[in-house]
């Protein structure tokens, strides 16, 4: 971990290399006047909107909308089984799981044709008091269960015994992006009307504490996170009802979930302040994190040490290298190909589009792993067995 000392602020650091354009975010992060003790920006840390991703920002009561993201409480989940993948014939895994698995849940822009039972949605929220929930209700009964695009993902991985594993990336589909815009837009006109020494210019526009505004901001907020756990629950139930089908005898182990996009109120150097994480996971000592590789490498089940310097905080998976644009242009489609079949992977590339989310556009997860060794322990190892991307 290195520490820059920006505009009077630490800036603490656990990677060596930051691109230009997140550093003048990170630059910019250090000008806001809420800004609590330093910043923490993780290995895997990337361009974001506004604030980088792979960023922890605490704040002095404000919340910053676009420090928080648009897919609102996106993150991982994850399953161990008690089935060897050596176990399960390729034509069970190809015909059957896998196969079952795009039958049941709709991918990239797809939604259900027909509404979900309102049991898969969350509850204990007031729903009524929501501007935007309760406008998107009749639409994410149709969400809830569905992958997403991007670099949401499905995979059937096995860890180092051979033992098959159900691992899942998504979030809050639509919902969080309406939120998000939303609220965004609304702290860019309030910020206008008072004057507020927080440059529109940097994307970083936010609700002060105890405002209406901030209140509702959070109470839908904290409904997408919810929903983002609700819709990877029943992704994982409809995956195991598949695998299930398939192989009889199989059980399946309490599922492991973490999120990636949010705020939170917690403690920190004595004082109570709003956590932003934006593509960075909790990690307070004995929890159980996920951090996943990019198509075709390892993913990682953690455990949190519970570093004061990151806010109790790590990666959230590799990190980009490249953006979507780049490398659809500089990618080679052949060796991806070649690469995944040489490991036995199951894939579904077969253009040069799909070369946006090859593991060639992130940054090499062993690296990322390395580089935060005082932030987490790893527990599991895990490989790629299947991917199925959004």
């Amino acid at each position: 971990m290195e520490v820059k000392m920006i505009n009077n602020c630490p800036v603490k650091i656990w990677t060596d290399y930051v691109e230009k354009s997140a550093m003048r975010q990170i630059e910019n992060l250090t000008t806001l006047p809420f800004l609590f003790h330093h910043l923490a920006i993780m290995p895997d840390v990337h361009t974001g909107m506004g604030m980088p991703i792979g960023g922890v920002l605490a704040c002095k009561d404000a919340v910053i909308p676009n420090a928080v993201g648009v897919d609102i409480g996106c993150g991982m989940c994850a399953v161990k089984t008690n089935w060897k993948v050596a176990d399960i014939p390729t034509d069970v895994l190809r015909k059957q799981i896998m196969r079952g698995i795009r039958k049941r849940i709709p991918l990239g822009m797809d939604h259900h044709k027909e509404a979900q039972d309102e049991k898969y949605l969350p509850t204990g929220h007031d729903i009524d008091k929501m501007e935007i929930v309760k406008r998107r209700q009749e639409y994410i009964t149709k969400e809830v269960g569905t992958l997403g695009g991007g670099n949401h993902f499905i995979e059937l991985q096995k860890d180092e015994t051979g033992t098959l594993w159900i691992m899942i990336h998504s979030g809050s589909r639509n919902l969080g992006k309406f939120v998000g815009d939303y609220y965004n837009e609304k702290a860019k006109k309030l910020n206008e009307r008072w004057y507020s020494v927080v440059s529109p210019d940097i994307r970083l526009s936010f609700l002060p504490l105890r405002t209406d505004e901030f209140n509702a901001y959070w109470q839908e907020m904290k409904y997408c996170v919810d929903f983002a756990l609700c819709n990877r629950k029943l992704m994982m139930k409809r995956i195991e009802e598949v695998i299930k089908d398939a192989i009889p005898e199989i059980g399946f182990e309490p599922m492991i979930n973490i999120a990636h996009n949010y705020a939170a109120w917690e403690r920190h150097y004595g004082q109570d302040v709003i956590v932003h994480r934006k593509g960075a996971t909790l990690a307070r000592e004995g929890v159980i994190g996920i951090i996943p590789g990019s198509q075709g490498t390892a993913s990682y089940i953690v455990e949190g040490l519970g570093n004061p310097e990151s806010f109790c905080s790590c990666s959230h998976g590799a990190g980009r290298t490249l953006s979507r644009t780049a490398a659809i242009r500089d990618l080679n489609l052949k060796e991806e190909v070649e690469r995944l079949d040489a490991l036995g992977i199951i894939h579904a590339i077969r253009n040069q589009n799909d070369m946006q989310e090859a593991s060639g556009a992130y940054k090499d997860i062993e690296t990322v792993i390395a580089n935060e060794a005082d932030l987490v322990k790893v527990k599991t190892r895990l490989l790629p067995v299947a991917v199925i991307k959004g």
